[in-house]
């Protein structure tokens, strides 16, 4: 009997003993999980809860070591968005729980409303640290003048106002979805910044003809000059004809005035001022056949043509110099006993030539193309300067065509200066020709 007792306490508390280590197997393998506490809504000011991903940590569903917490946004999709060059990715922070353990965990939102969920931010809820961090979105800029006037580029629904620029605030929204209504407005900045990811400019304005109309704007969809039909409104839009041939001299000139109002009579003050102006535009080598194009019965918005006619003929009078291959220095070339490019006519006789032959309505400009064509033609491309008096040998020096005189006009009371680079070497005339003396 004693051995049958004997055997039964060993078989109990051999029992017990597997129970026991079975109990400490079952408790060492469960998962520990933390417990959050009461959510919290941020209540500071909507722009000091603009933050940012540093890429340290997940965005879950719930604080992430809490029980069922997912995965809302990798560690390395954060990291991608930290990196990011978009507005979009940046985050406003809203809500906040602390667990058990001590750990502060932020409720955030993409500012594209992509990204939704639970960060790590660290050990206290007084400052953003762990997976994100505070961020400027934009920067300050320097305002333009606040009496420049501004108008709307392209007016339409690509560039509109915004009461942030987009996705520098959390839903940034538009405070107009077209601004062709404000086609004819004119606008005054008062701020400007910076998207700081982008580096896009932004102004903030209002519109003077509805102040009640303001927000933010991409500074590249305003101009200072009203657009086309801004002035077409608001000015006198011109076609000069020639009144010889008929043929458009030039069109799409638009004129305005100091009070002008689209559709209302022009003021004696306002006439004589843009008769003025419509006389100071006509196309070079031409003038007005009638000066007093518009009167007191033009309205702001009618378009008018005008007959011109060409200037007399004028002829473009030209000196010689020579340039220093080394300094660029210029001075005059002594053409006295100089030959052209054929090496037979006289300079003096070519500049004759040229300045009788080629000629074009004065105050006129040649083209680049024109004026070396005439100079070639007048055998000036090229000349052939003795090397000293009574010599039989010649410097060759060539028209430097890149600086052509094209701000000379024909009639010019004052010689238009062409420029001539020496070439190597000396040369000899050989019955008609040119050659290098070897």
């Amino acid at each position: 009997m004693q051995s049958s007792l004997k055997k039964s306490l060993y078989l109990g508390l051999a029992a017990l003993s597997f129970a026991g280590v079975a109990a400490v197997s079952t408790t060492a393998s469960a998962k520990s999980y933390a417990t959050a506490g009461a959510y919290s809504t941020l209540k500071t000011d909507a722009a000091t809860r603009n933050v940012e991903a540093t890429g340290t940590n997940a965005l879950y569903t719930k604080p992430g070591t809490v029980k069922g917490a997912k995965v809302v946004a990798s560690k390395a999709t954060m990291a991608k968005l930290a990196s990011s060059k978009k507005s979009a990715d940046y985050f406003r922070a809203y809500g906040v729980k602390t667990t058990n353990r001590g750990s502060v965990y932020y409720r955030v939102v993409s500012m594209d409303g992509k990204y939704r969920g639970y960060v790590y931010g660290g050990t206290s809820d007084a400052t953003f640290a762990g997976g994100i961090k505070s961020a400027n979105t934009t920067t300050d800029a320097t305002a333009p003048s606040k009496t420049q006037a501004y108008y709307l580029a392209k007016p339409g629904t690509t560039n509109t106002l915004w009461t942030a620029p987009k996705y520098t605030q959390y839903k940034a929204s538009k405070v107009i979805n077209s601004t062709e209504a404000l086609a004819n407005d004119i606008f005054y900045v008062d701020q400007a910044a910076t998207k700081t990811r982008e580096g896009s400019l932004y102004y903030h304005v209002t519109d003077q003809t509805n102040t009640k109309i303001s927000g933010w704007i991409y500074a590249g969809a305003l101009q200072t000059t009203p657009s086309d039909s801004v002035l077409a409104s608001k000015g006198v839009s011109i076609t000069y004809i020639d009144q010889t041939t008929g043929k458009t001299v030039k069109s799409g000139a638009i004129f305005t005035s100091t009070g002008a109002t689209a559709g209302t009579a022009l003021t004696d003050a306002q006439v004589t001022d843009i008769n003025g102006q419509i006389k100071t535009a006509v196309p070079a080598g031409y003038s007005l056949t009638n000066e007093a194009v518009v009167s007191t019965s033009t309205k702001f918005g009618d378009t008018l043509t005008v007959t011109v006619k060409a200037n007399a003929a004028a002829a473009l009078k030209v000196s010689f110099n020579k340039m220093d291959a080394t300094t660029n220095a210029a001075t005059a070339l002594d053409t006295t006993s100089a030959l052209g490019s054929d090496g037979v006519t006289k300079v003096a006789d070519a500049q004759n030539n040229f300045e009788k032959n080629y000629t074009e309505p004065e105050g006129t400009t040649p083209t680049s193309s024109d004026l070396t064509s005439a100079l070639s033609t007048a055998k000036l491309d090229t000349l052939y300067v003795p090397t000293a008096n009574g010599a039989t040998t010649y410097n060759k020096y060539t028209l430097n065509t890149n600086l052509l005189p094209l701000t000379a006009t024909f009639g010019n009371t004052s010689a238009a200066a062409l420029y001539y680079t020496q070439a190597t070497g000396t040369y000899q005339l050989s019955g008609s020709t040119m050659t290098e003396v070897k």
